[in-house]
């Protein structure tokens, strides 16, 4: 199957929620499309061949984030942080190896995650999941 920007749907779906606003979903879609890309496949092809080097052995990994982290907690300085920190592990890698280190931050990575159920039962009563 050759890529397109929307190949991903003709893939099975599994655990995708049920949206009940159709038309809601559909503009919500046209906005996010409007953004620029998260990466850029230059970026991609460069990860893939940096940890191509890593399996080698002539390179180091370092990956940093939190399992699950809340919206509530998810700000600008949480990333610098995190990003901060990545980088000083990844100096103290560097001088002690002698290899370039791979840097790669989990960020949000629960934000997204799909569902086993629709609902769960918590205490008796059956709530959306």
């Amino acid at each position: 199957m050759s890529w397109s920007v929307d190949s991903w749907r003709k893939f099975p779906i599994k655990q995708q929620p049920s949206y009940g606003d159709k038309e809601a979903l559909a503009a919500v879609e046209r906005d996010l499309s409007s953004f620029p890309p998260l990466i850029f496949a230059g970026e991609a092809r460069n990860l893939k061949e940096d940890l191509a080097r890593a399996a080698r052995g002539e390179a180091f990994i370092i990956q940093g984030g939190d399992c699950a982290e809340s919206f509530a907690a998810f700000n600008a300085e949480t990333i610098k942080n995190l990003f901060k920190l990545i980088l000083q592990m990844s100096v103290v890698v560097t001088y002690s190896s002698g290899k370039p280190v791979v840097k790669i931050g989990r960020v949000a990575g629960q934000f997204a995650k799909p569902r086993s159920s629709d609902f769960e039962e918590k205490d008796g009563v059956k709530l959306p999941s």
